[in-house]
């Protein structure tokens, strides 16, 4: 069985930054890609909020700027996914795409989190071009443009309202004949003049030859009065969750109700001595890059202190 002094999970924001300062400090990291290459931003086509980019980066060359730098210090990058992990004891045993094995003295997991969806075929056709799951990271493109965000709840609330200072006009699709947001939320969106709530509204579709112009909408399905019709519009958010990539690790550390990774105070301890959590596994509030890459910095320099007073 390999042995592994520093093992990072994960190939975002958070697990790419963990692998330059593990690297930098000599700790010989070995990093698993995991389900998705680079993470979420693989999937954005440019980002402009991320420091050091004046003039915005493609999410992929943002991703690639990341690894080559942490190979650049030594990482030990490698394709794989956890499958299977024993923390009970020391070191800690994990397994690789079902059939390798691996044990290592520190172990961080930055295996993020991925945004619910519809389902529908066409979230899939016009991502990157009119449909994103973080109003933050995108609504900057749809600037005095009109966008519709899914669902009903505080994400959504806090969406809509962000996107109605930018936007011209901000439709919600609520599925329900209400919305599960908190009263201050609602009462702000309600007061809100350019949001419109479409209640008891399902979004079925989208339609556009150059990205998404517009979306097809049921009002009331499968009631008598059931009725189906376009709206246009230039963006499409999704605001129904996110579900944190925690399953393998929920035997032995804990979650909150929602999945994501209990960390200890200020710290990306978890309850399992040795294993650090960073990024939005962990992160059900802000789910930026930039709180990624910091909580991936101090999850490795906690692991290198936690090596050092360990032997």
């Amino acid at each position: 069985m390999e042995h592994i002094r520093l093992l990072i999970i994960g190939s975002g924001p958070a697990g790419f930054t963990a692998a330059i300062y593990a690297a930098r400090a000599n700790l010989s990291p070995v990093l698993y890609c995991g389900m998705q290459s680079g993470g979420q931003l693989t999937q954005t086509t440019e980002v402009e909020n991320f420091p050091g980019y004046p003039q915005g980066v493609d999410g992929n060359q943002m991703m690639m700027d990341l690894r080559q730098q942490a190979e650049r210090f030594g990482t030990d990058i490698r394709d794989g996914i956890v499958t299977a992990c024993d923390f009970s004891g020391k070191p800690h045993r994990l397994t690789i795409d079902g059939e390798v094995e691996v044990e290592a003295d520190a172990v961080i997991i930055a295996t993020g989190a991925s945004a619910k969806y519809l389902g529908l075929a066409d979230e899939e056709k016009y991502r990157g071009q009119g449909v994103s799951a973080c109003a933050t990271c995108d609504g900057f493109f749809y600037r005095r443009r009109t966008v519709a965000v899914v669902g009903g709840g505080d994400t959504a609330c806090e969406d809509a309202l962000y996107l109605s200072g930018l936007a011209k006009k901000v439709y919600m699709v609520v599925r329900k004949p209400f919305l599960r947001a908190s009263k201050v939320m609602q009462d702000r969106v309600m007061g809100a003049e350019n949001i419109e709530i479409l209640f008891e509204h399902n979004a079925t579709g989208l339609y556009g030859d150059n990205g998404v112009e517009g979306m097809h909408v049921v009002k009331r399905k499968g009631e008598a009065d059931e009725t189906h019709y376009d709206v246009p519009v230039d963006g499409f958010f999704l605001a129904i969750g996110h579900k944190p990539n925690s399953d393998v690790f929920k035997p032995w550390l804990d979650t909150d109700e929602m999945g994501y990774i209990v960390t200890r105070g200020n710290s990306q301890q978890t309850n399992v001595p040795g294993v650090f959590a960073a990024g939005d596994v962990c992160d059900p509030v802000y789910r930026q890059a930039i709180v990624a890459a910091g909580t991936g910095c101090k999850a490795a320099l906690e692991a290198e202190r936690f090596l050092m007073t360990s032997k």
